[in-house]
């Protein structure tokens, strides 16, 4: 029996090794997800220390110069935390695009894997009635050799 051989292997193969690299691609976009994530909650914990620390008490006074460097220092620091939130942001798109681009791949893979099954199946099929075709002919000569036998 000849071995099955998929003609489109080398294409399968291809595919195959490209949903390895959007698989790893979206693991690394997860990743630097994790990161702006963590980044944002950083810039927005420092956003809350900044707004309550050091603010008078109600009643008391503070000079002019240190109302408006405090007030200078919030304000950084919730831009700090508005670019924390872009970045997250621009990051959860990265990773939207690697989700689709994985989807793609492993679509494109399937479809191969699914006619490399097909195929495989037909010739086995094709196969098991040469084998058969062949086991009969055997049963067939076996037959008429003892017939020619006995009619001697």
């Amino acid at each position: 029996m000849r071995h099955f051989r998929f003609k489109l292997e080398a294409v399968r193969s291809l595919r195959e090794q490209t949903q390895n690299q959007a698989e790893q691609e979206l693991a690394r976009e997860l990743a630097l997800r994790e990161k702006h994530a963590h980044a944002l909650e950083q810039a927005s914990l420092r956003v809350e220390t900044a707004r309550t620390a050091g603010a008078p008490a109600p009643g008391s006074a503070m000079p002019a110069e240190e109302l408006l460097r405090r007030q200078s220092y919030v304000e950084r620091v919730e831009r700090e935390q508005d670019a924390a939130a872009a970045g997250l942001a621009a990051q959860e798109r990265q990773v939207a695009h690697g989700r689709q681009r994985l989807e793609v791949a492993a679509r494109e893979r399937e479809v191969l894997e699914r006619l490399k099954e097909t195929h495989r199946a037909e010739h086995e099929r094709e196969a098991a009635r040469r084998e058969e075709a062949a086991l009969g002919e055997v049963a067939l000569a076996t037959f008429q050799r003892r017939s020619l036998e006995q009619a001697a």
